[in-house]
């Protein structure tokens, strides 16, 4: 019998509409005491309190509000503290108030997400990269250029001519593929090589980054478009993100390529990856928390090391094909499918140096000590260390059992500075095999980069005295919105406040009163920091909700996939009002 998929669940447009209903429903169940009726224009008997505590609940000032609090504070939570000052801070909230509004009136991109979304996404992407404000904002305010809604003298006059100059790089860079009729392997290399020679590495990384965005949403695409960008990706932005030290966006370009390529090799791959499985936790994951927690609990080690990490990796799908096919193994023999790296942070006591190749050596003992150790594939670097000055201990183990036989996993284990000295290594090597020949051109290239990493922490450093470098310190996470809104400092944000962002966000201001009567608590006219914090965490669970009930419907959306038409649409519909029910509920 035929089987014919159902359509996919319908998501949300933005998810700022369902928030703050839900937002107002909470608020009206904490103020069930206060009557509140729906504003009737033909009546003029109404007075100024009930016109304004009756507008709609769902005023668009309220929706932009909910939406550039959650942004900002999803954003932020990700980026490293270094780049988190005050003015880093004021510049990527400048960048949402003044995208936000335009993103969420523009229509639904190609692959039918919103456009606010598809920033949103970038900019995650990006925040985990541990990339500035300004890039990020940049990345944000791109959707918004690239849209024809505002130009880049426009972001130069409210934003800044950084973040400005940043766009027209970014649009410089994307403009480069369309300059060559023919990608075969010597066009691809001189391409990858002009991109990391002549343009502002940050826009090489941001162009990267929307790149993987666009492979993760391919569906929407006809096959033969999807091969031609697959292989577009392959030839020159998986190599050029190794080149630039990306190495997981170099792996995921890779494995997405890699799928809509060879679709039937990708599928033997992952589908021989996961029959190793045992659980719905990834085999890796498993193995690096038994490896942490005895490392963690050797007495030993204890006295010498101060602490310990522990990273897993899969060898990528696309990787372990290529070997594959050079060497002519069976997937079973590949020996480095699973992958562990330990990271120690020698005490400060006598010589640490000493003290950390001591360190290494116990972690070996203690590795034996729970999986059987494969003797002609333990590689001492410590002891003989590589010509480039290399260092580290390489060891592989057997870890399958008597129910299962499982690939071979190597584990990797260094000292903190044996770690440093090894990425500075690979990043040189990786700008080699990006593109550029000349190792001397690498090597000049990596300062570059290191030399304008170091020029934005200066340009986004604050300037302000000690007292407000303690404060922000201390301060945590939510209360960077509270402060951003709270203009003159007076440790209240006023009715004029909220109102003077409403009216940034091209929102009426009007709707400033009906959100402080639904925020404020104790009616004293103005929101204190722990009023504010209240709407904080209830933003953030919402959108927590918003994200599960996706992954929820996406999931379903695969279980249906084997069921009949007819039969699926009367459960998506049950299924959605369970899920709208449960939601309100809370």
């Amino acid at each position: 019998m035929s089987v014919i998929r159902p359509p996919p669940i319908p998501i949300p447009r933005c998810r700022s509409q369902t928030v703050y209903r839900r937002l107002h429903s909470i608020h009206l169940i904490q103020h069930h005491h206060q009557r509140r009726r729906r504003w009737d224009p033909r009546s003029e008997a109404s007075d100024t309190s009930v016109e304004s505590a009756a507008r709609s609940p769902e005023a668009a000032g309220g929706k932009m509000v909910v939406e550039l609090v959650g942004a900002f504070n999803e954003v932020t939570e990700r980026m490293n503290s270094v780049w988190l000052s005050t003015s880093s801070s004021r510049l990527l909230f400048k960048a949402l108030k003044l995208s936000i509004p335009i993103l969420q009136s523009l229509p639904l991109a190609s692959d039918g997400r919103s456009p606010l979304s598809k920033a949103l996404s970038l900019s995650i992407i990006l925040a985990d990269l541990q990339m500035d404000a300004e890039v990020i904002s940049a990345s944000i305010l791109s959707e918004v250029v690239e849209a024809n809604a505002i130009s880049i003298y426009e972001v130069r006059d409210h934003i800044g001519t950084g973040t400005a100059h940043l766009l027209h790089e970014i649009f410089r860079v994307k403009n480069i593929p369309f300059k060559v009729d023919v990608l075969d392997d010597e066009t691809a290399a001189s391409l990858r090589k002009f991109y990391l020679t002549y343009y502002d590495i940050r826009a090489v990384i941001m162009d990267l980054v929307s790149k993987l965005d666009e492979m993760r949403h391919l569906d929407h695409l006809p096959r033969y478009r999807q091969q031609t960008l697959s292989l577009e990706v392959l030839k020159i932005y998986s190599p050029l993100a190794h080149a630039v030290g990306a190495n997981h966006l170099s792996l995921e370009l890779e494995d997405i390529s890699f799928r809509y390529l060879f679709p039937c090799s990708y599928i033997y791959l992952d589908s021989w990856l996961r029959s190793h499985e045992n659980g719905s936790k990834p085999l890796i994951d498993v193995y690096k928390e038994q490896l942490h927690e005895s490392l963690k609990a050797d007495l030993v080690l204890s006295g010498m090391v101060g602490d310990v990490h522990v990273k897993g990796r899969y060898k990528s799908r696309y990787s372990m094909m290529k070997k594959l096919l050079r060497d002519g193994r069976k997937p079973e023999e590949v020996n480095d499918v699973l992958g562990l790296r330990v990271v120690l942070m020698p005490n400060h006591v006598g010589n640490d140096v000493e003290v950390g190749e001591k360190a290494c050596y116990r972690a070996g003992e203690i590795i034996r000590s729970l999986w059987k150790e494969i003797p002609h594939r333990t590689k001492d670097y410590i002891a003989r260390p590589k010509e480039n000055g290399y260092r580290s201990l390489h060891m592989a183990v057997d870890v399958s059992d008597s129910d299962q036989i499982r690939p071979l996993m190597e584990i990797q284990i260094r000292t903190m500075d044996m770690d440093g000295s090894a990425n500075a290594g690979t990043a040189s090597h990786s700008l080699y095999k990006g593109g550029l020949t000349d190792p001397n051109e690498a090597k000049r290239l990596k300062a570059i980069m290191m030399a304008a990493a170091d020029l934005a922490a200066i340009r986004l450093k604050d300037l302000s005295s000690n007292k407000q470098q303690s404060l922000k310190t201390t301060m945590n996470q939510r209360d960077r919105v509270f402060c951003l809104l709270d203009k003159n400092g007076d440790g209240m944000i006023s009715i004029e406040e909220l109102m003077e962002v409403m009216e940034e966000l091209g929102a009426p201001g009007e709707d400033a009163e009906e959100m402080m009567q639904l925020l404020d608590s104790n009616s004293d006219g103005s929101l204190s920091s722990d009023e504010f914090d209240t709407f904080q965490k209830q933003v953030e669970f919402m959108r927590k909700w918003e994200d599960r009930d996706n992954e929820y419907k996406s999931l379903l959306d695969e279980k249906l996939h084997d069921l009949p038409h007819q039969d699926t649409t009367g459960l998506i519909q049950l299924y959605n009002k369970e899920l709208e029910d449960r939601l309100s509920d809370h």
